[in-house]
């Protein structure tokens, strides 16, 4: 399914690297470690250019002196920048960890060892609980009334109900009478005007 010019440039690319693409891998995610924690604990100005820079000379020095394939630092390079754009500081830390997991498996059984890991965290998170409720609710089990906030968060106003498994059937959210927002009048204008003269007055 590769091209068949890309697959002549990146077996080209291999032939000058004397470790298998399992270590290559393990060698630059460790480095990209070491780089994100020295990076952390930098000082703030100084954290970011550290890790950024380092990785650039490293990633750049390994290749020239034939240790690992370019393709390789892209692709370990990719994995890195993606981790920063998980929303939970929390999450993105089990991703780093459970990477390592995926590589073993994958550098074991090939694709069939990446679908089984898949399958496997799959099962672990719906085996999951946090105070009583399912980790992957509402996605596993399939509750059809709460899954407006699973993947996109609605606006408040558009929340009527809150999640069925956290609250009792039906139970209303503050935001029953909460109107949909909409553009300041005249009148409200001028009334918050007379209301900030009466504050500074007093």
């Amino acid at each position: 399914m590769i091209p068949t010019e890309l697959a002549i440039i990146i077996a080209a690319q291999r032939e000058t690297v004397p470790f298998p693409a399992f270590v290559e891998a393990v060698m630059m995610e460790i480095t990209f470690e070491i780089l994100r924690e020295a990076g952390v604990r930098m000082p703030r100005p100084v954290g970011s250019a550290i890790s950024i820079v380092g990785a650039l000379v490293i990633g750049q020095a390994a290749v020239q002196a034939g240790i690992v394939s370019p393709a390789m630092v892209i692709i370990v390079s990719i994995t890195a920048i993606a981790n920063f754009a998980t929303p939970s500081f929390a999450m993105a830390i089990s991703a780093r960890l459970i990477r390592f997991f995926f590589m073993v498996i994958a550098a074991t059984f090939g694709l069939y060892g990446v679908i089984l890991g898949i399958i496997l965290l799959i099962l672990h998170l719906t085996s999951l609980r946090s105070l009583g409720v399912p980790y992957m609710t509402p996605l596993a089990p399939v509750t059809v009334g709460n899954l407006g906030d699973s993947l996109i968060r609605f606006p408040l106003w558009a929340t009527r109900q809150r999640a069925n498994l956290i609250m009792k059937k039906g139970t209303q959210t503050h935001a029953e009478n909460m109107a949909k927002p909409s553009p300041p009048t005249a009148r409200s204008i001028m009334n918050r005007n007379l209301k900030k003269g009466d504050s500074n007055d007093s």
